[in-house]
């Protein structure tokens, strides 16, 4: 009896330590261990123990458990920025940033999952679209952009439009214009010729035709010449 309990002790250091790396993929992983857990900044590894990100889960909306990607709400940080930057993201998952195009790739390549995009424009009116399928492919094929199954939250389809097209920024054009819609529109987007969206453009407030179309913008919601006042997308995986 002795020698079981000196050989459970000298093994629950062991034990202890192998139950702590079980890292959190996503939000919903965090969630799924802890469901009295509030919506704020939490640690996941979306590419293995070395890959720890900062996000934003958003534990409220439609049932929580979302793992918010892009979040726009006070222009603080700027979204104009190259290639580099958006393939492994920046900003702080406490306010304004991008968690990067790899980490959303690796989420995407192991559970399938449904995009929510929020928005709130400036007299505190709120809208959402629902995607029930959201996927991008890697890098070698551009992030190129896989969504479908709208569902409508009072803010109209502007993603359908983008689908199946590679990611582009200033310094990487892989839109089908022409021109390069990242310089045309100051953002970085899964842009077509050239877009419909744009929630990765100007933080502006509110109508603005001075420069068109370059604002934080879902044009079917408020239409090509109006910033938005807060903009975020988030995912979780399909039930």
């Amino acid at each position: 009896m002795k020698l079981v309990s000196v050989v459970f002790l000298l093994l629950a250091p062991l034990l202890s330590s192998c139950q702590e790396l079980v890292l959190p993929l996503d939000c919903s992983d965090i969630y799924n261990h802890d469901r009295s857990r509030p919506s704020g900044v939490y640690t996941m590894y979306p590419i293995g123990a070395t890959s720890a990100v900062q996000v934003y889960c958003d534990m409220d909306s439609q049932g929580g458990r979302w793992t918010v990607f892009q979040r726009r709400m006070d222009g603080t940080v700027n979204f104009y920025r190259g290639w580099d930057q958006y393939k492994l993201g920046f900003g702080s998952a406490a306010g304004e940033y991008w968690l990067g195009l790899e980490p959303l790739f690796h989420l995407t390549l192991r559970k399938k999952y449904e995009l929510l995009v929020d928005m709130e424009d400036f007299s505190g009116n709120k809208a959402f679209a629902r995607y029930s399928s959201f996927s991008i492919d890697p890098e070698s094929y551009g992030y190129r952009l896989q969504v479908s199954g709208f569902s409508n939250g009072g803010a109209g389809d502007s993603l359908t439009y983008h689908n199946g097209q590679k990611f582009t920024t200033f310094d990487k054009d892989q839109d089908s214009s022409t021109r390069n819609c990242a310089r045309s529109f100051l953002g970085a987007f899964w842009y077509n010729n050239c877009h419909q969206a744009n929630p990765n453009g100007v933080y502006r407030w509110g109508a603005d035709s001075t420069i068109y179309a370059v604002g934080v913008e879902w044009s079917h919601w408020k239409g090509h010449d109006y910033s938005l006042k807060t903009f975020s997308m988030k995912i979780r995986p399909v039930q």
